[in-house]
């Protein structure tokens, strides 16, 4: 009994370790690879049933369908997060930040130019007139 227990607990290790090393990084979820390396070999038992239940992405599950629907053959289409599609860099955010800092730079410098040439819609703070209705005068 004890060989059989001993034969489970040490194949229950040794496949979270190779789940762990061979799935890729992005579906890994909650810490690096490497922690959860380091988490099975210090604490076998907990680390591989904590792999199993919270570190590692499951995916979807697939329709099965019969041997001659035409869906069989047909590529599998896979929904893609928008979010993921919005991944930028640091360089690209930066970027955006300095074209839009350039924007309302340029912004401030044309309402100041249109209150110094006295622009009647233009008030001396910068500000465009509006009368009660929301729209300028």
């Amino acid at each position: 009994m004890y060989l059989v227990i001993s034969a489970f607990y040490f194949l229950l290790v040794i496949a979270a370790l190779i789940d762990i090393i061979t799935r890729d990084d992005s579906r890994v979820q909650h810490l690096p690879k490497l922690v959860w390396v380091l988490l099975v070999v210090l604490l076998p038992l907990i680390g591989s049933i904590l792999w199993f239940a919270v570190g590692r992405e499951y995916a979807a599950p697939r329709e099965h369908v019969s041997f001659g629907d035409p869906r069989r053959h047909s590529p599998q289409v896979t929904v893609v997060d928008p979010g993921l599609q919005r991944i930028r860099t640091t360089e690209q955010e930066l970027a955006d930040l300095d074209r839009e800092i350039e924007f309302y730079e340029k912004q401030a410098k044309l309402k100041r130019l249109q209150a110094e040439v006295g622009d009647p819609a233009i008030g001396p703070d910068g500000v465009m007139k509006r009368d009660a209705l929301g729209t300028a005068e």
